[in-house]
């Protein structure tokens, strides 16, 4: 069935891609790709350090308005650091960073995940969207995780105030769970925002430049809608490069060209399907190129229907 999306998508694009789109759409995967290569938008570098170089080299000669998709959060992170040394070389991005701590979503758990406790891991963070007064732990608050009982399926936290709370996690819904990481952030940089601010009413996913940055984690963003925001890292870490986003972040962005990076070595049946395929070359406007190892793997791997399983949340 046809969506007012999928409509709006395909109205905007070149009447190749957007042939392409449609048939990825309707699950037409292997003709989608056959389409896409004759249009020479599917490039084979088998190496994958090369690779890298490529789409990030492919990033910089039209960086404004190009958005790069990778399935995995450790080939995003290599294409962030790829593309961010090369607009450093240019000058594009400020020669000076500054080191913070932020908060990255586990994009790797799934929504049924969340309930199990062997799927955590010692130190990830946890947001508690709507708390628990049985455990004390109050809606909108984090707590970091100290020790995990699969066999009992039992989380313990330590909360703010450094208190410890231990708990089943099926029984506590409405949670994110993210990474505490460590990102160099300089004027100029691409960011995502990796959780919803109501304060000053920015999305999940939204993409921004940091226009001004200080020692102290103070902030001014231009929003891709041309709003300036200012922020403090203090009040909400929740940020990341966005450069090189994954499939599931991408949802609900577009950009006028996207870069879709596919490892078809590393071809993890939730992440590399027929779901990639359609969200990620949806993404662009005007034009979508794939990266590969390989080509003439891509139809199997991207052909994948996923649909009845749980979707990466």
């Amino acid at each position: 069935m046809r969506t007012a999306r999928l409509d709006e998508i395909v109205r905007q694009q070149d009447p190749a891609l957007k042939s392409a789109v449609e048939m990825l759409a309707t699950g037409q995967v292997s003709a989608a790709l056959d389409a896409l290569q004759q249009q020479g938008r599917v490039k084979e570098i088998p190496n994958a350090e090369e690779r890298i170089h490529a789409i990030a080299k492919s990033y910089v000669e039209s960086p404004n308005n190009t958005l790069i998709v990778s399935p995995d959060n450790a080939s995003r992170s290599e294409l962030n650091v790829a593309v961010r040394q090369e607009l450093k070389a240019m000058g594009a991005v400020a020669p000076e960073d500054h080191a913070f701590r932020v908060l990255v979503q586990r994009q790797d758990m799934t929504g049924a995940e969340r309930s199990w406790a062997s799927h955590y891991e010692v130190n990830d963070i946890i947001r508690f969207t709507r708390g628990s007064k049985a455990i004390g732990i109050p809606a909108g608050t984090y707590a970091s995780v100290v020790a995990i009982d699969p066999t009992g399926n039992q989380l313990t936290v330590e909360k703010a105030n450094q208190e410890l709370a231990t708990y089943d996690p099926r029984r506590l819904t409405g949670v994110s769970v993210y990474r505490e990481m460590e990102r160099d952030l300089s004027v100029g940089d691409r960011i995502q925002f990796t959780a919803p601010y109501r304060h000053q009413r920015i999305a999940n996913r939204q993409l921004g430049t940091i226009e001004r940055i200080d020692a102290e984690g103070n902030l001014q963003i231009r929003l891709d809608s041309g709003r300036e925001v200012d922020l403090s890292l203090r009040d909400h870490p929740h940020l990341d490069y966005g450069y090189a986003v994954t499939s599931h972040s991408s949802q609900g962005v577009t950009a006028d060209r996207v870069l879709v990076h596919v490892d078809t070595a590393n071809a993890h049946e939730q992440l590399i399907n027929s779901r990639l395929a359609y969200v990620s070359v949806s993404r662009g406007r005007f034009d979508a190129q794939i990266f590969t190892n390989d080509a003439d793997k891509l139809g199997d791997e991207l052909g994948r229907d996923v649909s009845k399983r749980s979707a990466i949340a």
